[in-house]
């Protein structure tokens, strides 16, 4: 089979898309696709796949596979890349238009023009912070902030945020010493999250700005996170490390995000997406 493809990153995060306006696959072709397009060695190389589709509620639709074939929710720099094809290719006229995803609609604002989209602004929606709705086992009803959480032998402090998928935020006193490749998979499969979770570790560098590390669910270390940084921004305001209705600069691996949490309303996401490689894919299935 021969599949067309366009590879875009957010900040290093990258993910092999495609057009369903012009090209059809089954369902069962889903999972397995997402695999073989994400292996360095033998596919393409990503962190995933994300398929760009029609939708009946919202101008364009988004589905998201994660690297071991696992469906996401969400995706903020998948996102970013979805509202920058979709302008660019004609799939939308409008500069602002809304998406379709598993964990709802947003809205994306595209900076720049049809023939070079730089950056977009999602509105990513509101957090969601009850307990059970993230979802995180516990006393249904509350919030978990700064939360004392049993890792192994070490103890740490927890703030979970879901946005449209889960995270556990960590504050740390040296990003360089989080405990990202030790305690990341380990509290990704915790028992606690029931459907497992994104890890953040965060280093606040002021009350503006923040260094971020992940260990995203279903793919390990990443080089950025969009629904990880609104999510650690969140944690940073509910902790009272930063403030609401302000600008924060998230220094990821992979470059800045820029995170804005209205009080009792939206998170908003701005930052690059870049397209890297388009051709065709030759993948040879079997049922």
């Amino acid at each position: 089979m021969e599949i067309p493809f366009v590879k875009l990153h957010g900040l290093k995060n990258s993910y092999i898309f495609i057009n369903l306006f012009q090209f059809q696959l089954e369902e069962e072709m889903l999972a397995p696709l997402a695999i073989a397009v994400a292996d360095r060695d033998t596919g393409i190389g990503s962190d995933g796949l994300i398929l760009i589709h029609p939708s009946e509620t919202c101008d364009v639709g988004m589905r998201v596979f994660n690297l071991d074939g696992s469906e996401a929710m969400n995706c903020g720099n998948g996102l970013r890349c979805v509202a920058k094809y979709a302008y660019e290719n004609d799939l939308v006229e409008r500069d602002t238009f809304t998406i379709q995803t598993k964990a709802g609609q947003v809205e994306a604002k595209v900076h720049g023009s049809k023939a070079h989209v730089h950056e977009v602004t999602v509105d990513m929606g509101a957090p969601i912070l009850q307990r059970e709705l993230i979802p995180m086992l516990g006393e249904a009803g509350q919030e978990v902030v700064d939360e004392v959480f049993e890792a192994g032998e070490e103890q740490l402090h927890v703030t979970a945020v879901s946005m449209g998928n889960p995270h556990a935020v960590f504050f740390v006193d040296n990003i360089d010493e989080a405990p990202l490749y030790t305690q990341g998979p380990v509290i990704t499969k915790d028992l606690r999250f029931p459907e497992g979770v994104n890890v953040e570790f965060i280093e606040m560098v002021s009350n503006k700005e923040m260094h971020f590390r992940v260990w995203e669910r279903g793919s390990g270390v990443t080089q950025a996170c969009g629904t990880g940084a609104c999510a650690a921004v969140v944690a940073a305001i509910q902790n009272g490390k930063a403030p609401y209705g302000e600008e924060v600069t998230v220094h990821l691996s992979g470059g800045d995000l820029f995170i804005r949490w209205e009080k009792d309303g939206s998170v908003w996401m701005r930052g690059a997406a870049e397209k890297t490689v388009s051709g065709t894919f030759y993948w040879e299935h079997s049922a």
